[in-house]
């Protein structure tokens, strides 16, 4: 029996099958702010196969059956799952994005000359490194209590409170998102010249794991925490 359909939603999809943000990621479908869209509306837009899609979601998830141990993210409670976001995803940024702003600045200054793009790749990383750092500080010194306080006090007042926050929260997630697209889209898939150094490939490479990172970060919080409390 087939477990996915086009009229299900990509978020609600990664949310029951994680596994299957990679799938979505080869076909740059986007499965975090994008993740209310139903997944027939990406494929029409995008002009994908939809045969090919589902069928690559059914042999990852017919795969991971097979597979002990995955963890299961709409099981676990919130403040476990909160707990985990910050060890793991937050965690990451703080410490890979210091790395990735000292890399950008290097490539540009070696290499701006010949490979003008640069110039646009240090600038974007440069608000999205400085849009991450506010975002983490807001979501770990305001919404991230609140959503805590929420489970002793649930009055209407502190709900909406949260909701308020929570949509700032997902504007600032669709912001991260575009910048993320953008850079993909002029490095052409992060891509490193033939000339580029190995500084130039390590600087891709990590601007390249900091999307995966991001996308199942923001994954974890607009599909699955923030939708118990809306």
């Amino acid at each position: 029996m087939a477990q996915f359909n086009t009229s299900q939603r990509i978020g609600d999809i990664v949310a029951l099958f994680p596994k299957g943000g990679e799938v979505f990621k080869k076909f740059n479908i986007d499965f975090c702010c994008g993740g209310n869209r139903p997944l027939s509306e990406a494929i029409q837009e995008q002009g994908l196969d939809e045969k090919e899609i589902i069928n690559k979601l059914e042999e990852a998830y017919s795969e991971s059956k097979k597979l002990a141990g995955e963890v299961d993210f709409l099981k676990m409670e919130s403040r476990r799952l909160i707990e985990y976001i910050v060890n793991t995803h937050h965690a990451y940024l703080n410490r890979v994005l210091p790395e990735i702003g000292e890399l950008t600045a290097k490539v540009l200054r070696a290499h701006g000359a010949n490979h003008q793009e640069l110039f646009r790749v240090h600038k974007l990383f440069g608000s999205l490194k400085t849009e991450l750092e506010e975002h983490l500080i807001k979501e770990e010194e305001l919404l991230f209590p609140l959503l805590k306080e929420y489970e002793n006090d649930k009055s209407e007042s502190k709900l909406n409170n949260i909701n308020r926050v929570m949509q700032e929260t997902e504007n600032e997630h669709e912001g991260a998102g575009d910048i993320l697209k953008e850079l993909r889209k002029i490095t052409d898939n992060y891509s490193v010249p033939a000339d580029g150094c190995r500084t130039f490939q390590l600087a891709y490479y990590l601007l390249e794991e900091l999307e995966g990172d991001l996308f199942q970060h923001i994954h974890l919080e607009n599909n699955i925490l923030f939708k118990r409390f809306i």
